[in-house]
């Protein structure tokens, strides 16, 4: 991070570090380490005090929420590095950005409520979901589902006698290849969107176009993901079932090959 982007983020600072700390709730320990560790740009120093601003503060307040998500601190930092995070425009930006493709309001389910719609699962089941993200325990044997979409889904997968564990199998499948796809779009829009807008000095006029352009990202990968998946299942179900066909046939035809030489 630049000299000049810390000047941005610390303009107007009239925050000494304790100030800070008691208007964003962080301790003075934390901020410390977040701007060792480059979260947090440098205060503006003044007679040997170092004072903060408006900037600190939004860049606090995304750290603790993007905390509170789970996120963890080394990613928060790639987050801010790539947009360039010096400015409480950007940091409202990515908190407009992570809202748009939050999607699910998330629930919150007791160890017993899981037990009633995954019967005869094993302990190991929760434990793997958790691992994978899915669930993210909140104490006194709560748990916050990250996705109540997909937990639903593998409900419903149960319910057709499919086990919990085959349905993770698929959701971990599936999730590595979302991983693969998301990058695709998010460098699309890092390389074509972003970063022409970012060398231009981040116009202020030019923030709506930003805003839209993602907005319509995020519908058209939508519906250009369905399309690509139905022609993949499509064409798929045509190789297996034309492969099972074609043995069938063979398999039936050759007694008769035989009796007819």
């Amino acid at each position: 991070m630049s000299s000049d982007d810390a000047v941005t983020d610390a303009h107007e600072a009239t925050l000494t570090i304790d100030d800070l700390a008691r208007v964003s709730g962080v301790t003075v320990r934390n901020i410390r380490a977040y701007q060792a560790r480059g979260l947090l740009p440098p205060p503006e120093v003044r007679a040997r005090t170092g004072f903060y601003g408006s900037g600190h503060e939004a860049r606090l307040e995304l750290i603790k929420d993007l905390q509170a998500e789970g996120v963890k601190l080394d990613t928060i930092k790639k987050l801010l590095d790539t947009t360039g995070g010096s400015t409480e425009e950007v940091v409202a930006f990515i908190r407009r950005i992570r809202k748009l493709f939050a999607g699910e309001d998330r629930q919150i389910s007791g160890l017993g409520e899981l037990a009633e719609r995954f019967p005869d699962s094993e302990e190991s089941v929760i434990k793997r979901a958790l691992k994978m993200g899915l669930l993210r325990e909140v104490g006194d044997g709560q748990y916050e589902e990250v996705s109540p979409r997909l937990m639903r889904a593998a409900q419903d997968l149960h319910e057709l006698g499919i086990p919990v564990a085959r349905s993770l199998d698929v959701v971990d499948q599936l999730s590595r290849h979302a991983s693969g796809i998301a990058r695709v779009y998010v460098d699309l829009f890092l390389e074509e969107v972003w970063k022409p807008f970012d060398s231009s000095g981040r116009p202020s006029d030019q923030w709506p176009r930003v805003y839209e352009t993602i907005e319509r990202l995020r519908r058209i990968s939508g519906e250009a993901m369905v399309a690509v998946l139905e022609m993949a299942i499509s064409e798929r179900l045509d190789v297996t079932f034309g492969r099972d066909l074609a043995r069938t046939v063979r398999t039936t035809s050759e007694p008769a090959t035989r009796a007819n030489p």
